[in-house]
């Protein structure tokens, strides 16, 4: 064999081998943005996901994907399921992309969003997000006498 044939042959070889990278899984929190003020004690969380598919974890279809969102609670690296049961973890089980947090008490808070497997396992490398915002006391509605008749 040639120099020139050997040559081609490794790079047939080299291209062969070579796969598209697949596209990095990314998780964004959409709203509320970084540091905005929320007038309400219920906050309006809206999610997107690029990279992977989103599905509900009932289906426990291997490649998919599920939010979790934390709020003001630490995201801890875990090799386990993140738990069930704590008031500051929720878990989107049905690929939902919104999630209404009611109760949110006025002042700074976290928001931490967090891609799982099926089995509420952490994808790895971790897929996360978050913001920062701040929650205040909606204006109080103007005295009843002082409305237009």
């Amino acid at each position: 064999m040639n120099k020139k044939h050997f040559a081609v042959g490794v790079v047939a070889v080299l291209l062969a081998a070579c796969k598209p990278a697949a596209p990095a899984v990314t998780v964004t929190i959409t709203g509320p943005a970084e540091g905005d003020t929320v007038r309400a004690a219920e906050v309006l969380i809206t999610l997107s996901v690029s990279g992977i598919e989103l599905a509900p974890v009932a289906e426990q279809r291997a490649g998919t994907a599920h939010h979790h969102l934390y709020l003001d609670t630490d995201f801890p690296a875990l090799d386990s399921p993140i738990p069930a049961g704590q008031a500051n973890i929720v878990h989107l089980g049905q690929a939902q992309t919104e999630y209404l947090w009611q109760g949110v008490s006025p002042g700074p808070h976290r928001i931490i969003a967090v891609l799982a497997d099926p089995a509420h396992v952490p994808l790895k490398p971790y897929v996360t997000d978050t913001v920062n915002i701040v929650v205040v006391s909606p204006a109080p509605p103007p005295p009843a006498d002082s409305v237009p008749r």
